[in-house]
């Protein structure tokens, strides 16, 4: 008897100690861990349905775990409704409250992050369909934060739209162009359009005349060739082709032959010449302008010498002229005459 109330008392024993250990278990999973190291709380908002994630749903960083679902809830509860009502669109919004651990993400300050682009959205692992929240940068311009009329009570973090929400979202706008769409105006046009393609082939238009002068020409083209003599036009190309080759040729043997060669080298020497005499033409040039200036200086010379033999050649010319015509009129005075009157001085 005192064995079998022994062993009660140990069941006993064992299973509250088994319901305390699960108990605090419990506790500290609803609370997150917040009995273990310190943690800080953030908060976003997002748009669309949070079916899926629950508390306690780990918050991951590319993968890495880094804190925990808190509390998920309506911002026009937790913060009461804001001006406009439901019209309002920041009293539509879901209010997603997360504790991370500041050893698993670094000491880089929320609001840097967040400036350079840190977004949270949803995301599912797996064809599981378990939500969680995943943490990572994108561009801040295309994804700007969600301006909300209210204080947060904690650090802001924006969300971006999940991808199967951004999936989602470009399906309904693709399906709402589609049924903008008149489809039985289309289908009747490309009726129309096959029928009117149909009677062109059929010969009843433009493209049917088309093919068959079309036609026509092949068949009356390829008659042609059938009839014209090809074999001795090849031939006729064949034999121009070598005479082209052998011209050809024969140009190479003359070019390769001596007296190419010889006229190549005396042309060469002449040019050489013709270069030499080129280089001495301004010393001979030189030469005849000093001659020139030679010439020019005798001939100024002459001159000088010639003035006064002129000038006594005209006087002596005068005075036989005068005589002559002294002879003319009276030859018997010049010849039997009185002598000339002597000089003033011998008269004196």
């Amino acid at each position: 008897m005192a064995r079998s109330g022994r062993s009660l008392y140990l069941r006993v024993g064992m299973l509250v100690v088994a319901g305390t250990v699960l108990a605090i278990g419990f506790i500290l999973f609803l609370t997150s861990g917040s009995f273990g190291p310190r943690q800080l709380m953030f908060e976003t908002y997002v748009r669309e349905s949070v079916a899926g994630l629950e508390v306690g749903a780990p918050v991951r960083f590319r993968g890495v775990a880094v804190g925990r679902v808190t509390e998920l809830g309506l911002t026009s509860v937790v913060y009461g409704v804001s001006e406009g009502g439901a019209d309002n669109s920041a009293n539509r919004l879901v209010l997603i409250r997360f504790a991370l651990d500041p050893t698993r993400y670094g000491n880089t300050p929320v609001e840097e992050a967040v400036r350079a682009g840190l977004r949270v959205r949803m995301a599912s692992t797996g064809v599981t369909g378990v939500s969680y929240l995943e943490a990572d940068f994108v561009n801040p311009e295309r994804f700007p934060p969600i301006e909300v009329p209210w204080r947060p009570a904690f650090p802001y973090i924006p969300s971006i739209p999940s991808t199967i929400n951004q999936v989602t979202t470009a399906a309904e706008r693709l399906m709402t162009r589609l049924s903008d769409i008149d489809l039985d105006a289309l289908f009747t046009s490309a009726t129309d359009l096959i029928t009117d393609l149909r009677r062109q082939v059929d010969g009843q238009g433009d493209l049917g005349v088309t093919l068959r002068e079309a036609a026509a020409t092949m068949t009356a083209l390829r008659q042609a060739i059938e009839g014209a003599e090809l074999a001795s036009t090849v031939r006729d190309v064949r034999e121009a082709v070598n005479r082209i080759g052998g011209a050809g040729e024969a140009a190479e043997r003359l070019l390769d032959g001596p007296a190419v060669a010889s006229a190549v080298n005396n042309i060469s020497q002449a040019a050489a010449d013709l270069r030499t005499s080129i280089a001495r033409l301004p010393a001979v040039i030189q030469t005849l302008e000093l001659a020139l200036r030679s010439v020019r200086g005798t001939t100024t010379d002459a001159q000088a010498d010639l003035g006064p033999l002129l000038r006594d050649l005209r006087a002596t010319a005068a005075s036989l002229r005068d005589t002559a015509e002294a002879l003319r009129r009276s030859p018997s005075q010049s010849l039997f005459g009185q002598p000339p009157p002597p000089p003033a001085r011998d008269r004196r």
